[in-house]
C-alpha cells in the first residue's frame, strides 16, 4: 500500500510515522507538503501529530484550511483510507471530515505517557487483525485530547460501533481512572460513517518496535494494508 504523509508548518509526527510505515512495515511512504493537492497516487492518506501553524487560535483551525486539505476530503469521499494522529484527529474534525471537538484535558495538563486501549470494534479497516476487547499498549502526547461531542453524537458514534478505542485499565475495564483527558466516555479515537477515516489521540506509530517500548501499534497500522477477514468473535 502506498501512504501519504501530510507535513503541516509545526508537523512532527511524520517522520515517525515514515519510519514506522517504511522501515518497519514495509509500506511505500512519501511525505506531502500542505500546499500539495496532488494526492491521487496515494491509497491512505496520514494526518500526524504535532503542532499545526502552532496550534493557534485551535488545535487544527488553521490547518483544516490548508491546500492538501479539499484533496484529502475528496480522498475521503472516494472511500480511500485517512487516518489523523493526535494533531491529525484535531484537524479532521476542525474540517468536519469526523465529528466533535477535541477540548483542553480536564487536568489542564500535557500528557506524554502510555495508555491502555480497549478495542471496542474489531469489524473495521483499522482494527480487523486485532480481537474485540483486546487491549492495546500505546503512547500518548498531548494537552488538548479531551474529546467532547453533543449527546445526539455520541449516541449516533455508539449505535453505529463508530467508537473503535476506548482508554481503559491494564485488564480492560473502561474506568474513570484510566481516562488520560476527560474524553466523553473515554474515547481514544473514532472513524466516520462510511468506516474510512479514523481519528485517534494515541500514537500507534510510535510503538511498532520493541526497541521503543512495545509494538501494539503495529496491530492498528497493519490492519490498514491486510486484506479483511471476518473476525472472530469475542
Amino acid at each position: 500500500m502506498r501512504f501519504g504523509i501530510v507535513v503541516f508548518p509545526g508537523t512532527w509526527s511524520d517522520v515517525d510515522c515514515h519510519h514506522a510505515l517504511e522501515k518497519v512495515l514495509g509500506q511505500q511512504a512519501e511525505y506531502v507538503w500542505h500546499k500539495d493537492r496532488d494526492i491521487d497516487r496515494f491509497d491512505a492518506i496520514v494526518l500526524p501529530g504535532g503542532f499545526s501553524y502552532g496550534d493557534y487560535l485551535r488545535c487544527g483551525a488553521i490547518a483544516r484550511f490548508s491546500p492538501v486539505m479539499e484533496s484529502v476530503a475528496a480522498h475521503a469521499a472516494q472511500g480511500k483510507l485517512v487516518i489523523g494522529i493526535c494533531n491529525g484527529f484535531q484537524i479532521l474534525c476542525e474540517a468536519g471530515l469526523l465529528p466533535g471537538q477535541l477540548m483542553m484535558n480536564d487536568h489542564l495538563e500535557f500528557r506524554c505517557s502510555w495508555v491502555n486501549l480497549r478495542v471496542e470494534n474489531n469489524e473495521t479497516r483499522f482494527t480487523h487483525t486485532a480481537r474485540k476487547g483486546q487491549v492495546l499498549r500505546v503512547p500518548i502526547s498531548h494537552g488538548e485530547g479531551n474529546y467532547t461531542a453533543d449527546p445526539e453524537t455520541i449516541d449516533e458514534l455508539e449505535r453505529e460501533r463508530r467508537i473503535l478505542f476506548r482508554y481503559c485499565a491494564e485488564d480492560g475495564k473502561v474506568t474513570p481512572g484510566a481516562n488520560p483527558n476527560g474524553s466523553i466516555g473515554n474515547i481514544a479515537g473514532i472513524m466516520n460513517e462510511r468506516g474510512n477515516v479514523l481519528g485517534m489521540m494515541p500514537h500507534p506509530e510510535r510503538c511498532v518496535e520493541t526497541l521503543l517500548g512495545g509494538i501494539d501499534g503495529a496491530v492498528i497500522l497493519s490492519s490498514m494494508f491486510s486484506p479483511m477477514k471476518t473476525p472472530a468473535k469475542a
